[in-house]
């Protein structure tokens, strides 16, 4: 918010030491881009509105025979500066994140020099006798648009008071210059005075409902990740593995690609909670978690914990010899781990069985983790503290 002056808002609802870091980025980084989109997308109706009111206005008891060069002035800038901008909207589409802060400046600009052409025009026609007709039609006008422009751009505070000003100051300031229609003049500024609390006031519920619509999202993908989560070790949970797992299975299979699956057990588990305590046991297997992160690094492998002290690995695009060698490097640093407890040391190995195969169509993707079982268990038989590797006529030559 503060890169589009909103910084009074924040400060005003939330402390900036106390703010959650996501909010804080949220800040940073969406509400600039979203805003400046938003105000782009909400005055693109009034640039046609512009060029339709200010015929109207020239056209209106033939007010362009009286003055022909000053109408044609005011067409021209309003087609002019209206033109610029759609070309400005279509070159930033384009542009994309590049001189993001130039482009905003730029259309900043604009809106306000639209805004002025509007008011010195008025200011201007207000000077001009016996243009009654069309001093009414343009403060009607003008009116309008203001209204129309301060509610378009009130996600930026600042600019929908700068162009409440720019449309009606210099109107406000030539009348009660020259006392012309007093009245007039102080209804106009009762009007610029209105319409700068309500841009007050609908700027704070626009960026009230942003942000409670962030956080809405924020807490939607918090709660998404916990669902995916086992809260003990910060791995993946079996429901995220299995869903995963089959959405690989399909796409590997449609490819013709290898996947690897690896399951892993801790070697009499049971015996650190009964010695330690079961809490000397969940930071073991916190401990294990951070083995298994560290072992299987790439982004495509996804480490879950799969039940009790059972943890299982997926690695797509990989056969066998390299999930071996993985599953060999697993065994290993778990088995090195030394955790002290209470000041007690806690040791323990794990056993490792791997399957690796091309998905089978005919055959559900939880095949393949039942095969990674049958090999952990070999693993166990041989003695546990190794790795196992399932062995099937299924398998591909040389995996």
């Amino acid at each position: 918010m503060t890169q589009i002056g909103e910084s009074e808002y924040t400060a005003k609802h939330m402390d900036e030491a106390s703010q959650p870091e996501q909010v804080r980025t949220f800040e940073r980084h969406t509400t600039n881009r979203r805003v400046i989109a938003d105000l782009k997308k909400r005055s693109l109706l009034g640039l046609i509105f512009y060029i339709l009111v200010a015929f109207v206005v020239v056209l209106a008891d033939k007010y362009y025979e009286r003055h022909a060069v000053f109408a044609l002035i005011f067409l021209l800038a309003n087609a002019g500066i209206c033109l610029f901008r759609v070309i400005h909207m279509m070159i930033t589409r384009k542009m994309g994140e590049r001189y993001e802060a130039l482009n905003k400046a730029i259309f900043l600009a604009s809106v306000i020099l639209t805004a002025l052409i509007w008011g010195v025009a008025l200011a201007m026609i207000m000077l001009q006798p016996d243009e009654l007709v069309t001093q009414l039609i343009m403060t009607v006008c003008i009116s309008g648009l203001c209204a129309g422009g301060v509610v378009a751009f009130i996600p930026y505070r600042r600019l929908a008071v700068f162009y409440n000003f720019a449309m009606l100051m210099p109107v406000v300031i030539i009348m009660l210059f020259n006392g012309i229609n007093l009245p007039l003049a102080s209804m106009l500024f009762l009007f610029s005075a209105y319409m700068v609390l309500i841009a007050f006031r609908g700027n704070r519920e626009y960026w009230d409902a942003l942000e409670n619509e962030y956080l809405l999202e924020i807490k939607s993908q918090e709660l998404t990740r916990l669902s995916h989560t086992d809260v003990l070790t910060g791995l993946f949970n079996r429901r995220y593995f299995d869903d995963a797992l089959d959405r690989e299975w399909k796409r590997s299979g449609r490819d013709r690609r290898l996947i690897s699956v690896i399951l892993l057990d801790i070697d009499y588990f049971k015996k650190i909670n009964d010695t330690y305590g079961h809490q000397a046991g969940d930071e073991f297997l916190k401990k294990t978690a951070e083995a298994l992160s560290s072992v299987f690094k790439r982004v495509t492998d996804i480490v879950a914990r799969y039940g009790g002290e059972e943890f299982i690995v997926l690695i797509p695009d990989g056969d066998a010899p390299i999930a071996i060698q993985l599953a060999g490097e697993a065994v290993q640093k778990i088995g090195s781990i030394l955790l002290n407890y209470q000041g007690q040391p806690v040791r323990a190995t794990i056993s490792a069985g791997v399957n690796s195969r091309i998905p089978d169509f005919s055959a559900r993707s939880d095949s393949i983790v039942a095969g990674a079982d049958k090999a952990l268990y070999l693993a166990k038989q041989r003695g546990r503290n190794q790795v196992a590797v399932f062995e099937s006529e299924n398998r591909q030559p040389g995996a």
